[in-house]
């Protein structure tokens, strides 16, 4: 099997302001492994809070490649990824997760198949996705919520934790009264002390906002686990719930889990994760970091099994350099092409300003 390397630059249509920092553009490393013919792509992005930036990323994935070449073909590497013998161990979960995008792109094509079919869902998922909208001006919430709701976008996904509480407060209730008919989650990214938290949630209850993501900082679930046992809304981890043993620890305790697959490393990881909570008052949100289409397609693939979906990293892009899962109508869309279902924009998908390498010797 041949690997190949590139970086691009995505670049956002606007800027995304969270509590803890602003973003207008992601670095991404685009994977893609061939095999007799045939390509597999798979996509990592930058991310400060994940410790990875494109020199690291292309790095790993130049170990991954070398890992792969010990596999005589595309089928054989994804049984050892599923069964977490691939890539090595100490990898990060995104490394991981391109590398098994890759290999499911690969093997559903030679098969023929969809990666739903690869994972046991016959019919291609289909799911309302929610839109965030950062933390920015009250006029500026309203004018985007009446046009989310006018696109058809069935959830709003509001980011809060400004020094200024009812500052937020103030643009929910503006979004709510723009898009009355919208769900509208929460997600403060761990901003509140554990007294705001029990302070603001029975406000936010009134506004009717659904569910509140990872309202306190991470470190302490057994805190999130006692603030989700007294809240009136459901509490759903984000931050606190990366690995499989995060999750089992909060399984039962908290409402639900944010799983992504760049955090937790992939789609047979997030599989897991699903069995461990199933049947423990535990709900599955399937979330995504700001990337492209490419990068958002394997979620879509498992869209149909979590009660919360927000897949819309791509859809903060100004121009997303691939396509095929949807989304601009509040839908993502499981492709039922072979393999990930997404192309290139351009068909050869050498973007202008993206740079291409073979994966160099491990030293």
């Amino acid at each position: 099997m041949k690997t190949t390397l590139r970086t691009t630059r995505l670049q956002l249509a606007e800027p995304l302001r969270i509590s803890r920092s602003v973003m207008d553009a992601r670095d991404a490393v685009w994977l893609s492994i061939e095999h007799r013919g045939l390509r597999g792509h798979g996509e990592v992005v930058a991310s400060v809070y994940f410790g990875l930036d494109t020199e690291t990323i292309g790095r790993l994935l130049t170990d991954a490649a070398l890992d792969l070449a010990r596999y005589p073909d595309p089928e054989t590497a994804l049984g050892a990824v599923r069964a977490r013998e691939l890539p090595a161990d100490g990898m990060p979960p995104a490394i991981v997760a391109a590398v098994e995008a890759a290999l499911l792109d690969l093997v559903g094509k030679r098969a023929g198949a969809p990666v739903h079919h690869l994972i046991g869902t016959l019919t291609p998922p289909v799911a309302a996705t929610a839109r965030t909208i950062g933390i920015t001006t009250a006029i500026s919430a309203a004018v985007r919520a009446r046009c989310l709701a006018e696109n058809g976008f069935r959830t709003i996904k509001v980011k809060v934790g400004t020094a200024d509480a009812e500052e937020d407060l103030e643009r929910v209730r503006i979004i709510r009264a723009e898009a009355p008919g919208l769900r509208l989650l929460l997600d403060p990214n761990g901003a509140w002390t554990v007294a705001e938290t029990h302070e603001l949630l029975p406000r936010y209850a009134d506004l009717g906002v659904e569910a509140v993501e990872q309202p306190i900082a991470p470190g302490d679930p057994d805190a999130l686990a006692a603030i989700a046992e007294r809240s009136p809304l459901p509490i759903i981890a984000d931050e606190d719930a990366v690995s499989y043993e995060d999750v089992r620890r909060l399984a039962g305790r908290v409402q639900g889990v944010n799983v992504k697959l760049a955090k937790c490393g992939g789609v047979h990881a997030a599989l897991r994760i699903g069995e461990l909570i199933a049947g423990s008052g535990t709900s599955l949100m399937l979330g995504c970091l700001t990337a492209s289409s490419l990068g958002i397609a394997p979620a879509v693939h498992l869209a149909d099994r979590a009660r919360w979906v927000d897949l819309d990293g791509h859809l903060l892009l100004a121009d997303d350099p691939w396509t095929g899962i949807g989304g601009t109508d509040g839908i993502v869309r499981a492709s039922a092409r072979a393999g990930l279902g997404v192309r290139p924009v351009r068909p050869d998908a050498r973007e202008e300003g993206t740079a291409e390498r073979p994966p160099r010797q491990r030293a």
